[in-house]
């Protein structure tokens, strides 16, 4: 009698550090942020070693697979051991942290309002343009 161990998903999103907390899990499966073998479910849905799940978490996404069950919210390392994350989404996600840390680095780069000298150039700037052109 070899029966195969099954959770319920928020408790498993919960033990796998998704979520803060069971409550922030079951708000994002019920919201359609989590999606099991590709489709919609409820958060009382059982699941087992090897199913699919889609996490979106805000601008990040994930695409992973259950390697483990795990009724215990445990540290991080040892919750990391409980998925394994697909390598197209691995890509993805870390190209996009890439994208938002190139992008805050010009933001933080760029000058604040124009003084009065760079206002004044804009403004022979732009008149030069509607006479001319």
């Amino acid at each position: 009698m070899n029966e195969e161990i099954t959770l319920r998903l928020d408790k498993w999103l919960w033990a796998a550090r998704f979520f803060k907390t069971r409550r922030l899990a079951t708000d994002a499966i019920s919201g359609g942020k989590v999606h099991l073998n590709g489709g919609r479910i409820k958060p009382s849905r059982n699941i087992r070693v090897g199913d699919r799940l889609e996490i979106r978490r805000g601008d990040t996404r994930f695409e992973l697979f259950v390697e483990k069950i795990s009724r215990q919210r445990r540290p991080a390392s040892e919750a990391q051991q409980l998925y394994r994350e697909s390598e197209q989404s691995l890509k993805d996600r870390l190209s996009e942290v890439e994208r938002k840390r190139l992008e805050n680095h010009a933001r933080s780069q760029r000058q604040g309002r124009p003084d009065k000298r760079q206002r004044r150039k804009l403004t022979a700037l732009k008149s030069a343009q509607l006479e001319g052109g």
